[in-house]
């Protein structure tokens, strides 16, 4: 899945070399000049990430990051500080107020895509190139290739997606609400069951321990059972 990355940023030079660094490293990267900015994409759309250099007009890239942190539906998204400001002292508050990690100008570009590649495997590993195993189960993002016990199994994209997500985070349960989130896309409008329909397409394609792979929680939603993959 290609990784959509947020840069917030008011100098365009800066501006423009981040969103080049990030599509070469076939990224998708939207932009904003201040934090005010930021907050209306933010409330159209989440990305996979967020890129926020510290130094921002009207509100600072710290205030931003906390406000992100302080808010339930943007709680949990991976934030990098990015910034001149070098000091110990200043990386100490970077992170107490909630940043993932916090990278120094000027940067070089590979090492800034390793650390929102490793950020995001942290993070949101469904967002991530990195190939996930699960048992018996391999899934490549960048081959979009998925095998159970050595047999390849064909997936839609969406049911691709969807089992993506499940193996980034085994045997957690999520609703139907929150797939729908993190899969379809966040303020999407999809009819919830939706989701039952490619759920049982995923089970389908995991042939006849589909159901004991994919199980549901009930009142709660599903999740991807590891054991039953082994």
């Amino acid at each position: 899945m290609v990784a959509r990355v947020l840069v917030v940023e008011d100098e365009p030079a800066v501006q423009e070399l981040l969103r080049y660094t990030l599509a070469q490293a076939g990224m998708e990267a939207s932009t904003a000049a201040s934090a005010e900015d930021a907050l209306t994409l933010l409330r159209d759309k989440l990305p996979d990430a967020v890129l926020i250099d510290w130094m921002l007009p009207n509100k600072s890239g710290l205030a931003l990051a906390r406000e992100l942190r302080e808010t339930a539906r943007t709680a949990d998204l991976p934030l990098i500080i990015v910034t001149a400001r070098g000091e110990e002292a200043d990386r100490v508050k970077g992170l107490e107020q909630g940043a993932d990690d916090y990278v120094v100008k000027p940067f070089s570009p590979r090492e800034l895509v390793a650390r929102i590649q490793a950020v995001l495997r942290r993070r949101a590993p469904h967002a991530s190139d990195a190939e996930l195993s699960v048992g018996k189960i391999v899934l490549n993002p960048v081959s979009h290739e998925v095998t159970l016990r050595g047999a390849a199994l064909t997936l839609s994209p969406t049911e691709f997606r969807l089992l993506h997500f499940f193996l980034a985070q085994p045997e957690r349960v999520y609703s139907r609400a929150q797939l729908l989130d993190h899969v379809w896309g966040d303020h999407v409008f999809i009819e919830p069951r939706t989701v039952d329909v490619h759920i049982r397409r995923l089970r389908m394609a995991l042939g006849d321990e589909g159901e004991d792979i994919i199980k549901t929680v009930r009142g709660s939603g599903y999740k991807l059972t590891a054991s039953k993959t082994r």
